[in-house]
């Protein structure tokens, strides 16, 4: 499993703390600093998920996955999660 992350931000754009991911299956996941009201340029612009919104939402999505697939394999009728 890989990723590669870029820093899409700099100091001239309209995000200082943006960034793109890229999963070893070919997907993209833009993310994106919290406004920092004190130092703007040391923060985003809040036009994506935070990088750790994504690594809850990943773990939120690891854990689902597994929960219906042991579900599953006990021949339950999962309809909803």
């Amino acid at each position: 499993m890989e990723c590669t992350v870029s820093w899409t931000g700099n100091s001239h754009t309209k995000s200082a703390m943006g960034f793109v991911a890229e999963t070893g299956s070919g997907h993209v996941i833009t993310m994106d600093g919290a406004p920092d009201a004190t130092k703007p340029e040391n923060g985003g612009q809040n036009l994506a998920p935070r990088p750790m919104e994504t690594v809850l939402a990943g773990t939120g999505g690891c854990t689902a996955y597994d929960v219906v697939l042991i579900l599953k394999r006990g021949r339950h009728d999962v309809r909803g999660c």
